[in-house]
């Protein structure tokens, strides 16, 4: 095979399947050699099931040969991510934490999405304990590395997943975004990583079916293009009675066909910190590149300001707080029936997750209060925003990827200029988005002199995520970042 599979997107491999030049088995056993060559050097696949794709690609293969059309990523290998269940008979360790590995008993939307389109699960990738910060290191598996640069983290909580693109292990990987958990590490590796506006992907969940709210919870994937993220989203989109939330799919997105609108003359407002977070020089720096190629393009771009009434460290701290809710409460549930896994077990636990959850224990009527409070602080400052613009960007991090730590518990300075900063989050312009409920996309700046890779997000107004994706292509056009991928696909 002369292809580097490695460079092409998801959808271009499904074309090629369904065109015949390639074998579903041609594609596995180029990804599952990349997978024993490198994984090893990223940290990003917990376990692999190649016997099982193996099956599912024999099966595929019976289909193409009596000339049925497979879906748009038919012979596609993916990954999913270990931390809820997403494939039934597989298992799930809520981001390495030993004591709770379960064997999963349903799939998940992105997994029904992608294998009801032609593609193959082929294993489970890393994440932290919860989902609880924004970089991928956990005591049962340890960090995952940036292939970029493997001395640093490769961000979280999907950092399994964008390690896996953005290595050529697989072209397409499950992400999940509560507070940045797909952009961050879609910034840190030179990917894409999109997050829809709450209600628009059914959130299925029980015993509670109204619990993904606080903060807002969305399903979706690790890209290389944005053509793959339209894709996914109009696939992932679909109504479900059983989310009391969602709403209309697609809303705007009907009109939308994945090409630029260089009629519309976007109005975008720009800010470095939305006046609260402090933020390393080189991001303010790669910032104005951004806002330099939208002006290029003759959109009109502005710094504007916010007038936020709590402080970074508050919000930060209240999204930690609102994270850990379900969580606690799964945990009081297992200990009335005798398991107390906090007491058996603590050890397998991140020491910030045990200090949130006993805050969660001693939560009143008032702090539920004072944390829609803070959401409405958001949510009113974003909208004084959107009178007058169509989008909003910012960085999508305050500081390059973060350097691993030996121990299992990674996290961020707890300084940038030397002032105190909330390690867990406190240093991703993210969350404020999924405290609020809007459609935004982290995408691809360049990289650092270390080779680290930095992202910007773009965040649309509710229900605009054809706006989103608009203003995505059009930089894509602009400043293609596919030049940088020899770097990681190669990197030792």
């Amino acid at each position: 095979m002369n292809l580097k599979l490695e460079y092409l997107s998801a959808l271009e491999i499904g074309k090629l399947v369904n065109d015949k030049k390639l074998t579903p088995k041609e594609v596995l056993d180029y990804f599952i050699d990349r997978i024993n060559n490198y994984n090893n050097s990223v940290n990003a696949f917990v376990y692999t099931k190649f016997d099982y794709a193996y099956i599912e690609a024999e099966k595929l293969q019976k289909r193409l040969d009596k000339g049925e059309y497979c879906g748009l990523f038919a012979g596609v290998p993916f990954a999913l991510k270990d931390f809820l269940p997403s494939k039934k008979g597989w298992s799930h360790s809520f981001g390495g934490v030993k004591c709770l590995e379960r064997i999963d008993e349903v799939d998940s939307l992105f997994c029904k999405v992608m294998e009801d389109n032609g593609a193959i699960a082929i294993g489970k990738v890393n994440a932290p304990a919860y989902g609880f910060r924004g970089v991928t290191d956990n005591k049962m598996y340890g960090a995952t590395k940036n292939p970029f640069n493997t001395m640093y983290n490769a961000g979280g909580s999907s950092g399994g997943s964008a390690a896996a693109v953005a290595k050529g292990l697989v072209p397409i990987a499950e992400g999940g975004d509560a507070g940045g958990s797909i952009r961050v590490p879609a910034s840190c590796n030179n990917l894409i990583g999109f997050v829809a506006g709450f209600g628009s992907i059914p959130m299925v969940n029980r015993p509670d079916a109204f619990s993904a709210t606080h903060p807002y919870c969305v399903e979706g994937g690790l890209v290389k293009t944005v053509d793959e993220a339209i894709a996914l989203y109009k696939l992932m989109a679909k109504y479900n009675s059983r989310d009391p939330y969602n709403n209309m799919s697609l809303r705007n997105m009907s009109e939308f066909d994945g090409k630029v609108n260089s009629k519309k003359s976007l109005k975008i407002a720009f800010t470095y910190d939305f006046d609260i977070f402090e933020i390393e020089p080189i991001i303010k720096e790669k910032l104005d590149e951004v806002v330099s190629i939208f002006r290029s393009a003759n959109c009109t771009v502005d710094l504007v300001h916010f007038n936020f009434k709590h402080s970074a460290n508050e919000l930060s701290e209240a999204w930690c707080k609102g994270i850990t809710i379900d969580c606690a409460l799964d945990l009081n549930f297992e200990k009335e029936k005798g398991r107390d896994y906090l007491k058996t077990n603590k050890d397998d636990f991140p020491e910030e997750f045990i200090y949130y959850k006993e805050l969660c224990d001693k939560m009143t009527i008032k702090d539920l209060y004072d944390f829609n409070l803070a959401r409405t602080d958001v949510l009113d400052n974003f909208e004084d925003v959107f009178k007058d613009y169509d989008l909003i960007i910012s960085p999508t991090m305050c500081t390059k990827p973060i350097r691993n730590e030996e121990n299992g518990m990674t996290k961020s300075p707890k300084e940038i200029n030397g002032k105190s900063v909330e390690s867990l989050v406190g240093w991703c312009e993210t969350f404020l988005v999924n405290f609020v409920s809007y459609p935004a996309i982290s995408l691809p700046i360049s990289l650092t002199e270390e080779k680290l890779p930095i992202g910007f997000q773009i965040i649309g107004k509710r229900f605009r995520e054809d706006e989103v994706f608009n203003a995505a292509k059009l930089y894509e056009k602009i400043n293609p970042w596919d030049k940088y991928y020899e770097i990681s696909f190669n990197n030792k």
